[in-house]
């Protein structure tokens, strides 16, 4: 018996892959939002505290306090059966650029306009391009090759190099910036083999070993209960905007969850006038501008080449 013929007003009904993927991003952007009110709220709480507390300090408090939360999960055997130390070098050279990146963009959120420091650490896509050839073994193209030089050229604008001396501050922003992009550029491997969690309890472990002697000759626990629930503050958004970032990325396009993220200059930026009475120079504006747009044609450059890969059309590698 031949079945009946569909109504001609009837929607079509999406494919199964289709409807998951739009559910997967609407609920990776949820994730991102979740992960932009947390990296907010801890940029906030690290610039509040440095006003009582150096910026070493703060550091080794962040990975102190985390460790100790950490340390009694030792106890469940289930946890103890996700650390995997395979490749302790990569988890200690890994660990290594985490903490020392750590240090140089808390010194820079304390010292510099917290819109400029966050613009200035939007450069991290940008360096992970550069890194992608020598580290990962991936081919950089002309087209992404010309975002990583739009991208530096927007950070340029900011430093204004020739017109003022550069701001010690901004300098030590790109090298967070940079260093953090190594960091993520050795973490697929690493996390591949021994897990996220491993990965992550190795970075914590790692900075709180290279904070505690940089702390020491500036040695000050934060005094009243504002500075202890900035502390506070500091350490629940973190972990939270650590989990936010995994899920966002694991439901989610990148090319999609990404732009999201750029919601934080939107929000530090209101936070620094409200709290800090801070308004971003034009330099700040117009550069953020154009690092923002590399990373945005990076991301989508990234999101098409996967899609090609995946599809039998060809499209050039770049």
């Amino acid at each position: 018996m031949p079945r009946p013929a569909a109504k001609p007003d009837a929607p079509p009904r999406p494919a199964a892959g289709e409807a998951a993927q739009g559910a997967d991003n609407l609920r990776g952007v949820a994730w991102m939002l979740f992960s932009v009110a947390a990296a907010s709220a801890m940029t906030v709480a690290v610039r509040a505290l440095s006003e009582d507390i150096d910026s070493r300090m703060i550091v080794f408090l962040r990975a102190g306090v985390t460790l100790a939360l950490i340390a009694p999960l030792l106890a469940l055997p289930a946890f103890r059966a996700r650390l995997r130390f395979s490749r302790p070098w990569m988890h200690a050279a890994r660990g290594l650029m985490i903490a020392v990146s750590t240090q140089m963009g808390f010194y820079a959120i304390a010292h510099l306009p917290l819109a400029t420091s966050t613009v200035l650490f939007f450069t991290a896509p940008i360096f992970a391009t550069l890194l992608a050839g020598p580290v990962n073994g991936e081919r950089v193209g002309p087209r992404r090759w010309a975002a990583v030089l739009t991208g530096f050229a927007g950070a340029l604008i900011i430093l204004r190099p020739g017109f003022a001396a550069p701001e010690p501050a901004m300098l030590v922003a790109l090298g967070s910036s940079l260093l953090f992009a190594s960091a993520l550029s050795t973490a697929r491997g690493l996390a591949q083999a021994d897990g996220p969690v491993s990965t992550y309890v190795s970075s914590v472990a790692a900075t709180a070993l290279v904070a505690l002697p940089a702390a020491l000759p500036v040695w000050r626990l934060p005094e009243g209960g504002a500075a202890w629930a900035a502390l506070a503050t500091l350490v629940a958004a973190g972990a939270a905007r650590g989990v936010a970032d995994i899920q966002a990325y694991r439901h989610g396009e990148a090319s999609v969850v990404g732009v999201v993220a750029y919601l934080r200059l939107v929000l530090i930026g209101g936070a620094g006038y409200l709290m800090f009475s801070e308004i971003p120079d034009a330099a700040t504006v117009a550069g953020g501008a154009v690092i923002v747009g590399a990373t945005l044609y990076i991301a989508q450059r990234e999101a098409r080449l996967r899609r090609a890969r995946r599809e039998p059309r060809a499209m050039p590698a770049d």
